[in-house]
């Protein structure tokens, strides 16, 4: 079998079921042979472990261990699902003291033990606030931390292919930007059924603007009717798509959806959030947004509460303030 690469990718909190579906997706795909495993809890990462060799995949060096200075040195790709998961009656932002010091550690240990890894991408929530504080204290550069956001837009790609009875592939530009959570915005403008323009369709019977607002907040609360139709949180998506990121930072397919990426232009400023991306072995680099009046004003909204977590973060001490982040990472300005 041909792999993408032969470098080293680390999956933090292989042990969960978002961690043993990436590490499965990853060998399917054929990204790269040399796999890490690591997590806290040792009878589950040990049973994943298992269940990868089971499958009998050819070419592939599963190791996995509990150690994260073994997991991380030689790491050139790290995703890590390794914080708290979402349970029933939480809001992803619910997550946010616990895995704030999750992430602060990660980018410790990433600056420690693999300063020359190339690519990151943080998944556990409130992803948006993790995936900063990881890039602050990993010294890595922005274009080398990318969050998992796609997922929200694949979530209304899906919704309006339901509505209308198409195949997903047939909906695109389906997209919303922002945060990962209750406050992101949701773009009508960049969307198109079967060519259509969506804007087109909204207000009409195909789809009544009352519809469209149903929609929009189901979209919104896709990540918690997972939880209550299964009774846990994503974890197939979720896997899916952030390997995807991977895939493309190793060279391989473009990333289809937008993600999560450091944000310093244009308003939005010493912010993670939901942009158009491109992914590629050269690292991640976005592009402004474009919308409607009411779209950007619900994105500058995502923004101002993206702050408030941010600066909640700040008060809590896990982070400096902004003014003092580039004596944390150079690479930020």
């Amino acid at each position: 079998m041909e792999f993408l690469t032969n470098e080293k990718l680390t999956i933090i909190g292989a042990g969960g079921m978002i961690g043993s579906n990436m590490a499965q997706t990853v060998a399917m795909m054929g990204l790269t042979p040399n796999i890490c495993l690591q997590d806290v809890y040792a009878p589950g990462l040990e049973g994943v472990a298992e269940e990868m060799y089971h499958c009998g995949f050819e070419g592939m060096n599963i190791t996995y261990t509990t150690d994260m200075k073994e997991a991380l040195t030689g790491a050139k790709y790290i995703i890590s699902s390794g914080g708290a998961a979402r349970k029933a009656g939480m809001t992803r932002e619910d997550l946010l003291k616990g895995n704030a010091l999750v992430a602060q550690q990660l980018g410790k240990d990433i600056k420690e033990y693999c300063p020359d890894c190339k690519h990151v991408v943080i998944i556990f929530n409130p992803a948006d606030i993790t995936g900063l504080i990881t890039l602050l204290y990993s010294g890595l550069k922005p274009s080398q931390v990318n969050t998992l956001a796609g997922l929200d837009s694949t979530r209304l790609q899906s919704a309006l292919a339901k509505h209308f009875g198409v195949p997903q592939s047939s909906v695109t530009g389906a997209r919303t930007y922002g945060g990962h959570g209750e406050q992101m915005a949701v773009f009508a403008s960049t969307a198109k059924i079967d060519g259509t323009p969506l804007t087109d369709l909204i207000g009409t019977d195909a789809l009544t603007n009352e519809q469209w607002a149903e929609m929009k907040q189901n979209v919104i609360q896709g990540g918690a009717n997972i939880i209550q139709l299964r009774g846990r949180s994503s974890f197939q998506s979720p896997s899916y798509v952030s390997v995807e990121m991977t895939r493309a930072a190793m060279g391989g397919a473009p990333f289809r959806w937008p993600a999560g990426t450091y944000v310093s232009t244009g308003g939005f400023d010493h912010i993670m959030m939901a942009m158009e991306v491109d992914i590629t072995k050269d690292g991640c680099s976005y592009k402004d947004v474009q919308g409607t009046e009411a779209e950007m004003a619900e994105l500058q909204k995502s923004y101002e509460h993206l702050c408030a977590m941010r600066d909640e973060v700040i008060g809590m001490g896990v982070i400096p303030p902004v003014s003092e982040w580039a004596a944390l990472n150079p690479n930020l300005k």
